[in-house]
């Protein structure tokens, strides 16, 4: 089986006033129905309030992330499934709770992770 990151960028998701609480409440739904599926991985979202650092090879660290690349921000949510069908099937679930879309990606398989 294959692990799907299924994500989005903080700025994709626009709750509008009052529909806050049911966006957290139908999420962790999602989220608790893929654990019970036992598909569920790994969860969360990047805390915005700490700023990344760059580590190099030597050690050096440098505040920021790489000057060139795009922030790294929102949600991610990682599902081990057996195709990339039932990954799409998660990810328009997560969709529909979070009320925006989601990016489905697929981890390249490596034997010795």
């Amino acid at each position: 089986m294959a692990k799907y990151l299924i994500s989005f960028p903080s700025a994709a998701m626009v709750v509008p006033d009052g529909e806050l609480e049911g966006v957290g409440r139908d999420a962790h739904a999602v989220i608790d129905a893929a654990k019970a599926a036992g598909v569920y991985v790994f969860g969360g979202g990047i805390d915005e309030g700490v700023p990344p650092v760059r580590v190099s090879a030597d050690g050096t660290v440098a505040t920021g992330g790489y000057p060139w690349a795009p922030t790294l921000d929102g949600g991610f949510t990682v599902l081990e499934l057996p195709s990339r069908d039932e990954a799409i099937a998660w990810a328009a679930r997560i969709a529909k709770a979070c009320r925006c879309d989601q990016e489905l990606r697929v981890f390249g398989f490596d034997p010795q992770s």
